[in-house]
């Protein structure tokens, strides 16, 4: 005696219906398998929220009231501005920081550059000069002003020692408004170009040898190497390094506030020297604010324009 087979009973759920269980189940499992990721993320996003944007916000709503931390702070409008633009050393401190990144620019964004492509032409030692180039970004920035500043000492610095061993005339450095704002831009960009060299280091050797080796077969020398091959191979991380080392010259407080203290005559006021001036020795935490909201705006504008003009020559 045979039976006949048992039919299976046919499923109710639709094709639509199982694919989107499917879908609802991998999407399960895959929260599960990176949910300490997206703990880790939440937490970075809170911790950068709460130190990174919320002072940006705090410093907006700031520029707007007549900041007193003890009875409260109240609305004032715009006289925030007024009083900021009615101070002469505005001018002032625009012009010296607008000077400074000048300078900074011809010093601090060609040494970098072309120390990265000496320390790539070195087949011996190279860890080592590396660490030597990289070793004042180590040091703390404070240290590295105080540092300096006994080397610019009109008297026993080291600098107009080596000049008087020399036979040659001294300068006074730091204490002159002619020469004061370039002696900072030395020492800015020593303390800091470490990094840039080797970001440039970085690229100079992702190059391939094939380009160095047809330019030498071509005739090439080593101008037209640099010119016709590294500098077209490595124009990325130029122009991003050039839009962040104007960002951050234009934010310079460091050096003028330990060497300098703003002087002599005022040569060395920078921007955000003059918002440690209304902040801390004023007590007009507003029109602090109110400086700091201008540059920001002034630096997110010329990144913007920058990032814009970039991206239509690169097209």
């Amino acid at each position: 005696m045979t039976t006949a087979p048992l039919l299976k009973k046919p499923s109710s759920r639709s094709p639509a219906t199982a694919t989107h269980g499917r879908r609802a189940a991998r999407l399960r499992r895959s929260v599960r398998e990176h949910l300490t990721a997206y703990g880790f993320l939440c937490a970075a996003v809170v911790v950068f929220a709460l130190f990174s944007w919320w002072p940006i916000v705090r410093n907006v709503l700031l520029a707007f009231q007549d900041v007193n931390f003890a009875t409260g702070s109240t609305w004032t409008g715009l006289s925030n501005f007024e009083k900021l633009f009615a101070d002469p050393l505005l001018a002032t401190a625009w012009r010296n920081t607008a000077v400074f990144t000048a300078y900074a620019l011809v010093l601090g964004f060609f040494v970098p550059f072309l120390t990265a492509v000496l320390l790539n032409e070195f087949r011996h030692a190279r860890a080592y000069f590396r660490v030597l180039v990289y070793l004042p970004v180590m040091l703390p920035p404070v240290v590295v002003a105080l540092m300096w500043k006994w080397f610019y000492d009109p008297g026993p610095g080291l600098l107009n020692e080596v000049l008087r061993t020399l036979h040659l005339p001294t300068s006074a450095w730091l204490d002159s408004s002619s020469t004061s704002l370039v002696s900072l831009v030395i020492v800015s960009t020593w303390a800091n170009m470490g990094t840039a060299t080797l970001i440039y280091l970085a690229a100079l050797q992702t190059i391939p040898g094939e380009l160095y080796e047809a330019a030498e077969l071509d005739g090439a020398g080593l101008w037209q190497r640099l010119r016709h091959v590294t500098v077209p191979q490595t124009r990325f991380v130029l122009l991003v390094l050039l839009l962040l080392q104007i960002v951050a010259t234009m934010q310079v407080f460091t050096e003028p506030y330990v060497m300098t203290g703003g002087g002599p005559d005022d040569s060395t006021v920078t921007v955000m020297f003059l918002v440690y001036r209304y902040a801390f020795v004023y007590n007009d935490f507003g029109t602090a604010s109110a400086l700091s909201l201008l540059l920001l705006l002034v630096l997110a504008a010329f990144s913007a324009l920058y990032l814009r003009l970039t991206r239509t020559k690169e097209g």
